[in-house]
């Protein structure tokens, strides 16, 4: 249908009349709602802490409440009341729906589930006023004289159809709607789902009717009195309840008078300022049901805080036993093994690098014979940085296991699983960061002869002239290497220097094995690190829940 020039006026004119309802609702509630759906919509629970599932759970309920009602209907207030007829499967929706329209608009029948397609019905003169939004998207759109003005019907799927899509569908729609028409049946109104379906529309506020459908003339007095007992027992003595009798088997739609309460009720809708205080009523029911909904998210969400807080001074009072285990086991003198001690043996009957002559104190060789020495002592350099990477590694795995089972195991923190560390890929970043830590470390003894040798005319003249003959005889290169080897716990080498070096070795073998403890504990601290990095998402900071808490004081200001 294309619309009239009266249609677009009477647009005009619903748009103007909306400023009253606007002011009614406040100008800035949309603001505020924005902003509270970004808020909303950027809330992480990342801890599997107790209540986190269903606080997930309530925070996509929200969202969808604010995208699929709160915000599209906020937007445009003149669009036509949307009434969804609603129900569990059977129940009669479609048969109801087709007979208040007097004609056979949504399909009915004893296939299930007969409503695949939502059907929205709207009055002709009331076509250009729908706004788009999920309700229009998802729907077959029909327009009808039988619908009253202002107010659109909505025949959805059914809430518990055995098709998943069929079942979020009417979710969704039930969401979007502004009032909800909800048909059950003198069988079924006990069951579990009418009443989830009645709490579920409490809980975001909105404004509901009852059909109790196909009820027996003989029990007609009873079953209503126990409906309604149930009703107040749910705190909604003022929903309105239509019942319709049970008329026998038949094909069809009901009789015009079956329906006629139901037909009256939504006459009693119809027109833009009726149907715009049914709107603004759901409006407001959402609006105040809000600051319950965003209370608890950001109750979970400090939850998550505390939890993460435990976790880190849990992972945070492992350091100190930690890094000192990893220092004993270097400042002990074990980081050489039997790999250095077989290459020592090979060198010693090779190069005799143990039978350098010494005399007054000074090694004798010569340059030709040090530089042999110091290419030879290049395979125990590797297998002493072989073996400090091997300790260092080692020192991290303990870090690891230990956090895992503080973490993990028997009575660890909430949450604490989720952010154990993983033996995997714990153990591939310390293959790949400890080298060149290591090595790094075998440059420092290069370094440091180097310098010793640079500055051997502010020694005294006789360290000088030892220094000088033990870098002859080894290279400096070879010389580093000794001490590495000495820093690392190879005795052979430790007595090598003295030989050579005397008491001019201690200082830089301290220096290599601090440096060396020093790099150890600095492969606990990446550990420990890599678990607190889990644990400094924005998510779990202290003020995580603020950006909710400015929005609940903003709602309750509003409501």
């Amino acid at each position: 249908m294309t619309p009239s020039l009266g249609t677009r006026a009477s647009r005009r004119a619903a748009r103007q009349a909306d400023a009253a309802v606007a002011e009614e609702i406040g100008l800035t509630v949309h603001d505020v709602a924005s902003d509270l759906r970004r808020d909303v919509a950027a809330v992480r629970l990342p801890l599997p802490v107790a209540g986190a599932a269903d606080a997930e759970a309530s925070r996509d309920r929200l969202l969808a409440q604010l995208d699929e009602h709160l915000l599209p209907r906020m937007a445009e207030l003149s669009s036509p009341a949307v009434v969804v007829v609603a129900g569990s499967t059977g129940a009669g929706k479609s048969t109801l729906y087709n007979s208040l329209l007097g004609e056979e608009v949504s399909q009915a029948g004893v296939l299930r589930p007969t409503t695949r397609e939502p059907v929205l019905s709207v009055h002709p003169l009331d076509a250009d006023l729908l706004s788009a939004g999920p309700l229009v998207e998802l729907s077959r759109v029909v327009q009808h004289e039988a619908v009253p003005r202002g107010t659109a019907l909505l025949d959805a799927p059914d809430l518990d159809s055995f098709v998943q899509e069929n079942r979020s569908t009417a979710q969704q729609l039930l969401e979007g709607a502004d009032l909800w028409l909800f048909v059950t049946t003198a069988a079924r109104y006990g069951d579990a789902l009418p009443w989830q379906a009645l709490a579920r529309a409490t809980e975001r506020g909105a404004s509901v009717a009852m059909v109790l459908n196909r009820v027996p003339k003989e029990t007609l007095t009873t079953v209503r009195g126990d409906l309604l007992q149930r009703l107040r027992e749910h705190g909604m003595t003022d929903v309105p309840l239509f019942v319709v009798p049970d008329v026998g088997p038949h094909e069809g739609m009901l009789e015009p008078a079956v329906v006629a309460p139901v037909r009256r009720w939504l006459s009693l809708l119809a027109g833009p300022d009726r149907s715009r205080a049914v709107i603004v009523r759901t409006l407001k029911g959402a609006l105040g049901a809000l600051p319950g909904w965003v209370t608890s998210l950001a109750d979970a969400v400090d939850r998550q805080r505390d939890a993460a807080d435990t976790l880190r001074r849990t992972v945070e009072g492992e350091i100190p036993a930690a890094r000192r285990l990893a220092r004993d086991a270097v400042g002990a003198g074990v980081v050489a093994g039997a790999s250095v001690e077989a290459r020592w043996r090979e060198l010693s009957g090779a190069v005799g690098v143990d039978r350098v002559k010494v005399r007054g104190d000074r090694a004798r060789s010569t340059r030709r014979a040090g530089r042999a020495r110091s290419e030879a002592l290049d395979g125990l350099r590797g297998d002493v940085v072989a073996a400090a990477a091997r300790t260092l590694v080692a020192s991290g795995a303990r870090v690891e296991e230990r956090l895992r089972g503080v973490l993990a195991g028997p009575g660890a923190p909430e949450g604490g699983e989720s952010v154990a560390p993983d033996g995997t890929a714990r153990s591939a970043a310390r293959e790949e960061s400890v080298p060149p830590v290591v090595e790094e470390w075998a440059d420092g003894a290069d370094a440091l002869v180097a310098t010793a040798a640079a500055k051997d005319g502010d020694a005294p003249p006789q360290d000088a002239a030892r220094l000088a003959a033990a870098v002859k005889a080894y290279g400096q290169h070879g010389l580093a290497t000794l001490l590495l080897a000495a820093a690392a716990g190879s005795d052979d080498a430790a007595r090598v220097l003295t030989r050579v070096l005397g008491t001019l070795a201690d200082g830089p073998v301290a220096t290599l094995r601090e440096d060396l403890a020093d790099r150890a504990a600095g492969v606990v601290d990446a550990e420990v690190q890599a678990v607190l990095d889990e644990l400094g998402s924005t998510d779990l900071v202290d003020d995580a829940a603020a950006g909710l808490r400015v929005r609940l004081a903003e709602l309750r200001r509003l409501t």
